[in-house]
């Protein structure tokens, strides 16, 4: 058995969860963000209670480690590394992209055996962070800020199907304007849908070392001086 406190910071959804065993026992989400500063102590607070009231021994924090937002990552991360030093328990870091594919897989997509998916974050105008992988999560294309055009995705297009889902697809579907295109609407990254991969990372051992691990932001973080008011 294995009690699992999942974190979910990358967008503006604020999610935490807990899973026993692979199960969701606890969820709570809020979709009006980015309100991580507020919404994830409160949560975590709330997550760690339940916990303790049902006599559950915690044994991991599994983090979303990005890419996505660079603000969210952080307090994510800082978050479960705090709980982890404070509880004594293991770290799992699940990766963004592959978070998103969950409910697909586990919906009615892809239907298609040899079918590709396309997880999509939005990444500001016509760029997303993007990773091709088939539908046991391989890598066919590893991670990659893409600036999106009718030929981006076209080599793989023209094999097969290919599904698009994530806040960055919707805006790219006129341009890649392919008849192997298809776009699964709805879909973000959950603290709720990490279980079933912290899970498989908790059996497998592969643990993050609490001390030096830094969420994946694929890119560098730009500040920018404030705009004069005057």
């Amino acid at each position: 058995m294995s009690c699992i406190l999942n974190i979910e910071t990358s967008t503006d959804v604020c999610s935490v969860a807990i899973s026993d065993n692979g199960q969701v026992v606890f969820n709570k989400e809020d979709h009006s963000g980015p309100n991580h500063a507020v919404k994830l102590g409160v949560y975590v607070d709330e997550a760690l209670s339940f916990i303790d009231a049902h006599g559950i021994p915690l044994e991991a924090v599994a983090v979303s480690c990005g890419p996505g937002s660079y603000t969210g990552l952080r307090i994510g991360v800082s978050m479960a590394k705090g709980i982890c030093y404070g509880r004594d328990v293991k770290l799992i870091s699940i990766p963004t992209l592959e978070l998103m594919a969950v409910p697909v897989l586990l919906g009615e997509h892809p239907a298609e055996e040899d079918a590709l998916i396309v997880p999509m974050l939005d990444a500001r105008r016509m760029e997303v962070y993007a990773k091709v992988m088939d539908r046991a999560l391989k890598e066919v294309r590893p991670i990659q800020a893409d600036i999106v055009d009718a030929e981006t995705y076209k080599e793989y297009l023209d094999r097969g199907t290919v599904y698009f889902f994530g806040n960055g697809a919707e805006k790219c579907m006129e341009v890649i304007n392919h008849p192997n295109a298809r776009l699964v609407k709805g879909i973000e990254p959950l603290a709720k849908n990490m279980a079933p991969l912290a899970e498989k990372r908790f059996v497998e051992g592969k643990f993050e070392d609490v001390a030096y691990f830094v969420p994946f932001y694929l890119k560098d973080f730009v500040a920018k001086m404030p705009k004069k008011l005057l």
